[in-house]
């Protein structure tokens, strides 16, 4: 790829977004952990001081494909999740199963969020912290807007806890269910262990339809309608 000196923002915009496609092409092809400024240098063509140019850091290359990635898939999510009729119980339990099954098709989306709090959120300045929080914080109203808008029996604050939980358990069942090569030889060699191998759309699905039915039943929440979606809710990182 031969690149040359960006001197116009339309230049530079344009240089980042060759980077960024290396970068999500190589997070088809590898995990997270191995995708390191190095290689990424090498792929794109430039010095890797040339890549600093346009990003200050590997993680924060890293925080704009998550945005990129959870943007694409709550466009998805909205033509996934249309009227339905039955009880809140029940819409409930489908609501749980159409997100855990549309984010097992989203291993990208997966890894970067399961390494976000560990990894992503480190080696970052404040400048770029700020930018990816922003971009976060609108990802989550518009994902708790799609929650009430499918069970409104919820209210918005449970929406928004919904979606904090739906994060957080994304996050822990993406490693559990992705074992490494020494535990997937273990569960092979011994069928007692076997069973101990979790699957990510089951324990997701389940894990998600028993939150829902218990903040159904809680439901310590405004009346829906009487508070409108604001940032003074629950944070999610």
């Amino acid at each position: 790829m031969d690149f040359k000196r960006a001197h116009s923002e339309e230049q530079r915009a344009q240089r980042r977004r060759q980077i960024l496609d290396v970068g999500a092409a190589m997070l088809t092809e590898m995990p997270v952990a191995k995708v390191t400024l190095n290689e990424l240098s090498r792929r794109v063509g430039l010095a890797k001081s040339n890549v600093l140019r346009y990003f200050e850091s590997r993680e924060a290359v890293l925080l704009d494909l998550l945005d990129a990635e959870t943007r694409q898939w709550l466009a998805e999510l909205e033509q996934l999740l249309q009227p339905a009729e039955g009880t809140a119980r029940e819409r409930g339990d489908q609501l749980a199963a159409v997100v855990a099954g549309s984010l097992a098709r989203r291993p990208v989306w997966c890894d970067l969020n399961s390494a976000q709090a560990s990894v992503l959120d480190h080696n970052v300045t404040v400048e770029v912290a700020i930018k990816y929080k922003r971009a976060s914080r609108e990802t989550i109203e518009s994902m708790a807007a799609l929650f009430l808008r499918y069970l409104p029996e919820l209210g918005t604050q449970d929406a928004f806890r919904l979606v904090a939980t739906t994060l957080l358990l994304a996050s822990a069942a993406w490693p559990y269910s992705n074992p490494p090569q020494a535990m997937l030889d273990a569960y092979a060699a011994d069928p007692s262990v076997a069973a101990m191998r979790t699957d990510f759309t089951d324990l997701l699905t389940r894990s998600l339809a028993v939150t829902i039915t218990g903040l159904l039943v809680r439901h310590d929440d405004a009346p829906v309608g009487a508070v409108a979606l604001s940032p003074a809710h629950p944070s999610v990182s």
